[in-house]
């Protein structure tokens, strides 16, 4: 119910940097409170439904008690039925987790894939489940020798990356079929085809810990000089170590304390720490600015010596030493060849992808100027929005509600957005923190809010009438018999104590659930990495 508020509070704490450049405080605050008026009417109509379901359900328990008992009553005075045995039923447990084990060895015993040899994309037909009706690959067939460099470019949306996430297994192709060393990679083991591929992203995920632990999500068992080793090869130990903490420095959420050609050799090592016999290159270095990306490229060109290497590249200038180069173009490749080859071909698209990168590199050198006027017309107009919101703030009256769903799902709304407003007032080093990621916070605010109205809405009700009951049944109980209400309010009270035993449990939960939640948004690095298994 409170997922869609849940997806506003990911999505602006996850950019928190970027909505504090924009002022964007007071317009994510009122989306946020949009979505939150809308679960308070569902928190209502839900309140009602539960009420008119609990009298059902009352109903119907005291039918089928009676029915039972009548019945039970009635077999007593026949004899002759055939009686479920219990120790048939655990014969028929073992027996199916016997079978089951069987079909565990059966998988987990699967030949050990070797991704030593050509890779081959054969005729692949692919569209994206979200957009079934729209073909991204279409008839796609290309070939990265084993040990060389192969390198796809092209423009935007005519399926680079597509090929990698076929390649990782996240789809399968709706036609054709992609072979490693003429093994098609259907028929592997998807754990063991991760664990042998290493792949740089163009937004490098790195998660809220340290730069050892980051490295080490390449390879769990990896030993402290293979890590530096790895990082060594992507020219990051240097760095690394003139850091205060050095491999012990955390990095944030997201990587956030290290510049973006730091993350990006950071990403590099970790994807080197388990010597991958493929190497996949996602545009590893459009984000970065010519210092960074000359200091990373040459991280890369060490690291593709003698590994094969497919290489996704939007700067052309990368990818020139590369030993086969397809052009892409509406999920086809129209042309291939070396560097010199292609740009022998007058008139051919990547001739006129580099002559177009050339203009827009000296179009760039020319800098923007921004109206101060204009700075100033817009400060103007945020102060006269903000005076105006501060002449119009009053107290609205509002109605009594009898039902407890109602007075909950308003307390609800309200602590949730005031949560929300607090935390986008926090300094950013406040975010900086493990325990302040936007996961964590996500997890929070969500768990706190259904605590919130599940006690305050119908629970609330439960727990009167469980009062009510309890203290007119120990009264009448003192009337009837004393020694049996004392036997009794005995184990009313382990059941209190066994219950706060469970809320202390539940607490140190909710804590180790922080940390969960915090790597939710790198979720797909976690399957690049197959570190999901653990």
């Amino acid at each position: 119910m409170y997922s869609k508020a849940g997806e506003v509070v990911q999505e602006v704490f996850s950019s928190l940097r970027t909505v504090l450049s924009l002022n964007g405080e007071s317009i994510e605050e009122k989306r946020y409170t949009s979505k939150l008026q809308a679960i308070r009417w569902t928190s209502v109509r839900k309140g009602a439904a539960f009420g008119l379901l609990a009298g059902w359900i009352y109903l119907i328990a005291c039918i089928i008690y009676s029915v039972g008992f009548a019945f039970g009553s009635s077999l007593m005075h026949h004899e002759g039925h055939d009686r479920l045995s219990f120790s048939d039923l655990i014969a028929e447990k073992k027996t199916s987790m016997n079978e089951t084990q069987i079909l565990q060895d059966f998988v987990t015993c699967e030949e050990a894939i070797n991704i030593n040899g050509d890779i081959q994309f054969d005729n692949i037909n692919f569209a994206y489940p979200a957009r079934p009706d729209v073909l991204v690959l279409r008839h796609l067939n290309l070939t990265a020798r084993a040990g060389e460099i192969t390198a796809l470019v092209g423009s935007n949306g005519s399926g680079k990356s597509t090929c990698v996430s076929l390649l990782l297994r996240f789809y399968e192709p709706l036609s054709g079929r992609i072979t490693i060393n003429d093994r098609s990679i259907a028929d592997c083991n998807f754990k063991q085809l991760r664990q042998k591929i290493g792949i740089v992203s163009q937004e490098p995920i790195l998660f809220a810990t340290s730069i050892y632990e980051n490295i080490r999500f390449g390879k769990e068992n990896a030993t402290r000089i293979e890590i530096e080793e790895a990082a060594r090869q992507a020219n990051a130990h240097d760095f690394i170590m003139e850091l205060p903490n050095k491999y012990d420095t955390i990095v944030g959420e997201r990587g956030v304390q290290l510049s973006g050609g730091e993350k990006q050799r950071v990403a590099l090592a970790r994807a080197l720490v388990k010597q991958p016999a493929l190497l996949l290159l996602d545009e590893a270095t459009s984000a970065l600015d010519n210092a960074n990306e000359k200091i990373v490229q040459e991280a890369l060109d060490r690291a593709c010596k003698g590994r094969t290497t497919i290489v996704i590249a939007h700067r052309l200038t990368t990818i020139q030493n590369a030993h086969r180069i397809y052009v892409l173009h509406n999920g086809r490749a129209i042309e291939q060849g070396t560097h010199d080859i292609l740009m022998s071909k007058e008139g051919s698209r990547y001739h006129e992808m580099m002559k177009a990168q050339q203009r827009e590199k000296t179009e760039n050198n020319i800098i923007e100027t921004t109206s101060l006027t204009q700075i100033e017309d817009d400060d103007q107009k945020q102060m006269s929005e903000c005076s105006r919101h501060r002449s119009h703030k009053e107290l609205h009256k509002e109605a009594k509600y009898t039902a407890f769903a109602v007075s909950g799902s308003k307390l609800t709304e309200r602590i949730c957005a005031k949560a929300f407003t607090h935390y986008l007032r926090q300094e950013m080093a406040f975010f900086d923190l493990l325990e302040n990621s936007s996961g964590a916070i996500c997890n929070r605010i969500s768990s706190d809010a259904l605590a919130i109205q599940q006690m305050i809405g119908s629970r609330l009700c439960i727990v009167f009438e469980s009062v009510a009951t309890f203290g007119v049944g120990i009264i009448l109980g003192c009337f009837f018999s004393w020694q049996l209400t004392l036997s009794v309010f005995f184990f009313v009270v382990s059941l209190f104590v066994l219950s706060f035993m469970q809320i202390c449990w539940q607490a140190r939960l909710n804590k180790r659930s922080d940390w969960v939640f915090g790597l939710a948004s790198s979720v797909r690095s976690i399957f690049q990495l197959k570190y999901y298994v653990h």
